[in-house]
């Protein structure tokens, strides 16, 4: 492999790969050639090392493990939600006996909506593109049956995300699971909503309070879960550029970022807990580019504006 020698980011890359563990797969091309985990340029200067760098290696351009996806590969959960909690609720245990290792809530429109599912608003669109969940018996059947300590749930809700959030957790508890083992994510991403999706229920303000309500919430009680998902795909597919994505995107999470601090939280209590979603679209090295920039400004924007110290803060 051509490590280049004599760099201190580039020595605690190849030290931390050495430590690394590698799944059992052919990581060859298809043509039998053997293909190394990274690759560095014959000749660079330090502009390289601080905009580029090394794969795990702060500011993260190159992704944040330092063997990329040749130890552990990501979370595989399908978007699955209809009619029922019963009828999801088979989906579910159908899904994860065929391999899945998440869990990937679709709510209908009314539930994304606040709505009851017998208000007028709500007819011709109760468990239609999404189970829908009136009260906290609905979640109790939604997973029944599935160890919520065992598999990460994510939970596509923003609105009424504080709503359907308290059901899970309480779920949870009657099933006696310790709510600080429990993983998974809460899109809560309200800003979006306002640019993007529309699917919003109160004013700015009030939504933000909620948000950072549930940031300082999970900060003490539930430190393995992701408590926003800061989503640029919405933002994409309502017409933006890929530019132009990244930029709301990042705008928004700095915004939640900054709620939390105002609020009185740690920059490092809160900031590793918040994840995005971004759209990946057709112009494969634009794409590339897009996700390459995004690690690095935010983990610039984390350490150098905010105070991050915790390298977590910055992935």
């Amino acid at each position: 492999m051509n490590i280049p020698n004599g760099n201190k980011t580039l020595s605690n890359w190849s030290s931390s790969l050495e430590k690394s563990k590698v799944r059992s797969f052919n990581f060859d091309t298809l043509s039998g050639h053997p293909l190394d985990v990274c690759y560095f340029p014959e000749d660079f200067d330090q502009n390289f090392i601080n905009d580029i760098g090394a794969p795990g290696q702060y500011p993260y351009t190159r992704g944040i493990h330092s063997n990329l996806y040749r130890g552990k590969l990501w979370t595989m959960r399908q978007f699955a939600g209809f009619g029922t909690p019963e009828e999801t609720n088979q989906r579910f245990k159908l899904l994860l006996d065929k391999g899945q290792t998440g869990l990937s809530v679709a709510y209908d429109m009314p539930t994304l909506m606040g709505y009851d599912p017998d208000h007028n608003l709500s007819l011709g669109e109760v468990g239609k593109c999404g189970v829908n969940v009136f009260h906290i018996g609905d979640m109790e059947k939604l997973f029944e049956g599935i160890n919520l300590e065992d598999v990460s749930v994510s939970q596509t809700i923003n609105g009424p995300a504080i709503i359907l959030f308290a059901f899970y957790v309480a779920v949870a508890e009657k099933h006696g699971v310790n709510i600080k083992n429990l993983r998974g994510t809460l899109q809560n991403d309200i800003l979006k909503e306002f640019i993007a999706q529309k699917e919003w229920i109160f004013p700015p303000n009030p939504s933000m309070r909620l948000i950072t309500d549930m940031l300082s919430y999970c900060t003490e009680k539930m430190p393995l879960y992701n408590t926003i998902s800061v989503s640029g795909y919405h933002i994409r597919e309502a017409g933006s550029t890929a530019a132009q994505e990244l930029a709301f995107t990042l705008s928004d999470g700095f915004t939640y970022i900054e709620h939390g601090l105002n609020a009185g939280l740690d920059i490092d209590s809160f900031a590793p807990r918040i994840s995005f979603f971004f759209n990946s679209h057709s112009d494969f090295f634009e794409e590339i580019a897009k996700y390459r920039a995004a690690r690095r400004i935010w983990a610039k924007r984390l350490k150098n504006k905010y105070g991050a110290k915790s390298q977590k803060s910055m992935m």
